[in-house]
């Protein structure tokens, strides 16, 4: 049986090592917050991160248009809606869409770091639940974008699956 027409030829892997990347550091908007970008498809709203979080660091309130998988490698961290479910190293977290929450890492922890996917967009409010920003694959590439120039780094290799919308040939 021959191969289908509608294959992808490539000439190798994409495959990416946060130690040979630079991190983002994104403190500027979320103290403690460095940031690789993996993968970012804006056109189907999905983004996948390596996470270095510092103790003491916090997120705003967001709630989460689409799925979120989140792999913890190192550290302690929760959010304050759920104070008995500490994440910890080893410990996978589904977030269903849909979801609201702060994420924080206690002030004496230790740094954390994950691995996590998104889909879709998070809506992020500040503490009286006032409607703030929303982030979502496609600003997110500019966040780092435009943070990587602020810092005078290059930016760090990433994948990203597709480009503008365009007719076949």
């Amino acid at each position: 049986m021959p191969l289908p027409l509608a294959i992808h030829e490539q000439d190798r892997l994409l495959s990416l090592n946060v130690n040979e990347e630079p991190a983002i550091d994104l403190g500027h908007l979320i103290p403690g917050m460095k940031l690789w970008p993996l993968f970012l498809d804006p056109d189907n709203g999905t983004w996948v991160l390596y996470a270095h979080y510092a103790p003491g660091t916090q997120l705003p309130k967001h709630f989460h248009t689409g799925a979120v998988h989140f792999f913890t490698l190192k550290g302690t961290w929760g959010y304050k809606e759920y104070p008995q479910d500490m994440q910890t190293a080893g410990s996978y977290l589904y977030e269903p869409p849909g979801t609201v929450h702060t994420f924080h890492i206690p002030d004496d922890g230790e740094p954390v770091e994950g691995f996590m996917v998104v889909s879709g967009v998070n809506v992020v409010f500040d503490d009286g639940g006032n409607y703030l920003s929303t982030d979502h694959a496609g600003s997110m590439e500019q966040i780092f974008l435009d943070a990587a120039q602020q810092q005078g780094i290059d930016m760090p290799r990433y994948i990203r699956p597709s480009g503008p919308a365009a007719f076949t040939a």
